[in-house]
C-alpha cells in the first residue's frame, strides 16, 4: 500500500513541474510578442508671429501673404502709392518755388524760373514796384515753406504706414490660432434674487469659452 507521504511527494513535484512549466511558456510568449516600431510623432507647424513681423518688416505684405491674409495686400500698395505720389507732387512744387524764390531774389535778370509759376504769370506782377515786388516775395516763401512742410509730413506718414504694416501682420499672426468657433458664446437669462430680505429683478450672464 502507498503510503501516505509518497502520494503528498509525488503531488508537491507535479505541482512544481507545472509552475515551472507554466512559467517557462509565458517567457516565450513574451518574447514572441511583436515589438511595434514608434513612429515619431509628427511636429504640428505652429504659426509664428516671429517669421510673420519680420516677412513684413523685409517687404510690406509679405506677413500678410504669409498670415493668409491676402485681401490686405492691394490696400498696403494702395497705401504706399498714393502716399509715394503726393511725396512726389509736394517735392516738386517745392523745388519749383524755391528755385524761383531764389531767382526773384539773386538780383539777376538773366534767372526768371519765377515767372513758371502760373500764378506769377496770371497775377502779373510789376517787380519794379516794391510793394509788388515784395508781395510776390513773400507768396513765393510762403508756398515754398508749405510744400516744404507737407512733404516732410507725408514721408513721415510712410514710414508710419510701413509701422502699421507690420504691426498689422503680428497682431494677426498671435491671432491665427485664436478659437472663434461656436463655442465661444455668450447667454443671458432674466432671474430673481434674494437682498437684504427684498426680491430683486436681475440678469444673469453666462460665457462659454
Amino acid at each position: 500500500m502507498i503510503s501516505r507521504k509518497l502520494v503528498l511527494k509525488y503531488v508537491l513535484v507535479l505541482i512544481q513541474l507545472f509552475v515551472v512549466f507554466n512559467l517557462k511558456a509565458q517567457l516565450i510568449e513574451a518574447d514572441t510578442i511583436p515589438v511595434v516600431e514608434q513612429q515619431p510623432a509628427e511636429e504640428e507647424e505652429v504659426h509664428s508671429p516671429r517669421k510673420a513681423t519680420l516677412y513684413s518688416a523685409v517687404l510690406p505684405g509679405l506677413g500678410q501673404i504669409y498670415n493668409k491674409k491676402y485681401w490686405k495686400v492691394p490696400f498696403i500698395y494702395i497705401g504706399f502709392g498714393t502716399i509715394g505720389y503726393f511725396i512726389n507732387w509736394n517735392n516738386d512744387n517745392y523745388a519749383l518755388f524755391k528755385v524761383g524764390y531764389q531767382h526773384l531774389t539773386d538780383t539777376n535778370p538773366e534767372t526768371q524760373d519765377y515767372l513758371k509759376i502760373e500764378a506769377v504769370r496770371r497775377n502779373n506782377y510789376d517787380l519794379d514796384n516794391p510793394t509788388q515786388f515784395n508781395n510776390l516775395k513773400t507768396a513765393l516763401a510762403k508756398q515754398r515753406d508749405y510744400y516744404r512742410r507737407n512733404r516732410d509730413l507725408l514721408i513721415i506718414s510712410i514710414v508710419g504706414f510701413y509701422g502699421l504694416n507690420i504691426i498689422d501682420a503680428s497682431v494677426d499672426a498671435h491671432l491665427f490660432d485664436f478659437d472663434i468657433s461656436d463655442d465661444l458664446t455668450m447667454k443671458w437669462e432674466p432671474s430673481m434674487s434674494n437682498f437684504d430680505n427684498n426680491f430683486v429683478y436681475c440678469l444673469n450672464f453666462r460665457f462659454n469659452f
